[in-house]
């Protein structure tokens, strides 16, 4: 078992998030063979004790040293409890608690920075040139995509298009919380 845990949203495989964050951590050194990426399935997730209980095992066993928790932050307006920066990581917050974890966790909710809502390809999409932006905003407004899944996937499948070869800008300042945030899994 790995000491260093980052839980996500989405499955195991290849997704934007863990993607993202893997090119981010390479970008930054650190070595991904310390790291096991767990996907938690769905946002609500997270906010399930039942849904811990092998990593439970593995903390109080100090097989586990680190956990980042990658959530995204959504809409208030959507969601009253679990929407929005402030109650993402307000319930995150009480859930680690719960779980005790305090003391080897950290958290980081995904959104614009601006608008403290959205979720990976909100901060990804804020870290381009507002001309670009601005062109991706107008074409998913043009286009209807109702469905917040599409419109995330279509926000993805957008920027790799656009940006094939350097799919992120890392060297963004919005990028600088996640940073830190890896950084600190690898900081004794």
């Amino acid at each position: 078992m790995k000491s260093i845990f980052i839980l996500h949203e989405g499955n195991e495989r290849k997704t934007a998030d863990n993607e993202m964050i893997r090119l981010l951590m390479e970008d930054l050194g650190l070595n991904l063979d310390l790291v096991d990426f767990r996907g938690m399935g769905a946002k609500s997730n997270f906010f399930k004790d039942d849904k811990y209980g092998l990593l439970i095992q593995a903390v109080r066993t100090n097989q586990v040293d680190k956990i980042l928790f990658v959530i995204d932050a959504d809409d208030a307006q959507n969601d009253a409890k679990y929407g929005g920066f402030e109650n993402t990581q307000s319930e995150l917050q009480k859930m680690i608690a719960l779980l005790g974890f305090e003391d080897i966790s950290e958290i980081f909710v995904a959104c614009d920075p601006s608008s403290q809502t959205g979720y990976l390809e909100s901060l990804i999409l804020s870290t381009i040139p507002e001309t670009e932006k601005n062109c991706i905003e107008q074409f998913l407004q043009c286009s209807n995509f109702k469905s917040k899944e599409n419109h995330k996937a279509i926000l993805n499948q957008i920027y790799k298009m656009a940006y094939p070869k350097a799919p992120y800008n890392f060297s963004h300042a919005n990028f600088d919380p996640l940073k830190a945030a890896l950084q600190q899994l690898f900081a004794c």
